[in-house]
């Protein structure tokens, strides 16, 4: 089965997400510290940063073409029901 063009654009779309955010970042401390030193170092550890967490968000994405939920994210998987002891 191939991958849908969504699927296949998905990677390219975090990309830019994160080149957006480090940009921004980059440009707001260019402009407070007028150093381009520090505002390239902000820039490249907001992008990594940005990116990491934009992956860990889309490996927690639930989909609903999973029926079974042992496929779904762990964190997403429903909680058992736990019994509670009685005092008597």
């Amino acid at each position: 089965m191939s991958a849908t063009r969504r699927e296949r654009l998905k990677p390219v779309e975090l990309v830019v997400m994160a080149a957006i955010v480090a940009v921004f970042i980059g440009l707001v401390v260019l402009a407070t510290t007028k150093d381009l030193s520090l505002a390239s170092i902000f820039l490249g550890v907001s992008f990594i940063v940005t990116l990491l967490l934009l992956a860990m968000f889309a490996l927690v994405e639930s989909s609903d073409s999973t029926p079974d939920a042992s496929e779904q994210p762990v964190l997403m998987r429903p909680r058992p029901d736990r019994k509670r002891r009685r005092k008597d």
